[in-house]
């Protein structure tokens, strides 16, 4: 076992039923949080949950919901201050990469679909749960962005558009919270094995990419209570950057 750095602390995560999201609840498992998981599949969580209880002997609460269902993310700060009182740590980690295509060909309901999940989902995430978090002594966010967020690529508009958004949106509430305890930040978590970037890049060899498992270190940075940095892009390598 790992040496409990997220003892106590009440994490909420997104997108956590595979990939990336299910790596960084496991491994929040293991430093000791007690976890909040979102994700569409039910029967995905279900499966996360039971490899949690196998290794900690605890459970998660279990919340499935569609990230373009906005009235029930609106719901969900409510749903958690009766149960918890609070939140410690909100990873923002769902999204879907959308069409990749020419800017013209995509079809207004596919960018509409990006951007409700991608960035409008989180900011509506942030706003449900922003009291939740200023009633923690160290409240942290983690937005899971990408490198075409800030880097124009071809044929990637609509989701390089939604993490760009969301680069932004995150840099805001920074610079908003930035006189309370609480911390946002973003996470590049760079070329990792998930489902998303074998859609995105189908000829790619998969063994020459990290598991999603080696990038949980990072997201615990972030989330500990003695993290300090604020409004900052941190990658896969733990490096920090503005």
């Amino acid at each position: 076992m790992s040496s409990k750095r997220l003892e106590g602390r009440i994490a909420l995560i997104t997108g956590a039923s595979r990939g990336i999201g299910r790596a960084v609840a496991m491994r929040f498992a293991e430093e000791g949080a007690t976890l909040i998981l979102v994700a569409k599949s039910s029967a995905g969580l279900e499966e996360v949950d039971d490899e949690i209880r196998e290794l900690t002997g605890k459970t998660a609460t279990l919340v499935p919901l569609d990230m373009t269902k906005h009235a029930d993310i609106d719901k969900l700060g409510g749903s958690i201050y009766e149960r918890f009182g609070k939140l410690d740590i909100l990873i923002g980690n769902a999204a879907i990469l959308g069409t990749l295509s020419p800017m013209g060909h995509i079809k207004s309901r596919d960018w509409v679909k990006v951007m409700d999940t991608n960035l409008t989902a989180n900011w509506r995430l942030l706003r449900s749960c922003d009291k939740l978090l200023r009633l923690s002594d160290a409240g942290r966010c983690v937005f899971v962005t990408s490198t075409v967020g800030h880097v124009a690529k071809a044929y990637w508009s609509a989701y390089a558009i939604s993490k760009a958004g969301l680069e932004m949106m995150t840099r805001i509430y920074a610079e908003e919270v930035a006189g309370t305890e609480i911390r946002a930040n973003l996470l590049n978590p760079g070329k990792t094995r998930t489902t998303m970037r074998e859609s995105a890049m189908p000829g790619e060899d998969p063994e020459t990419l990290k598991s999603p498992e080696n990038v949980t270190e990072p997201f615990v940075l972030l989330s500990e209570a003695t993290c300090t940095h604020n409004g900052m892009m941190m990658d896969e390598h733990c490096d920090i950057s503005k």
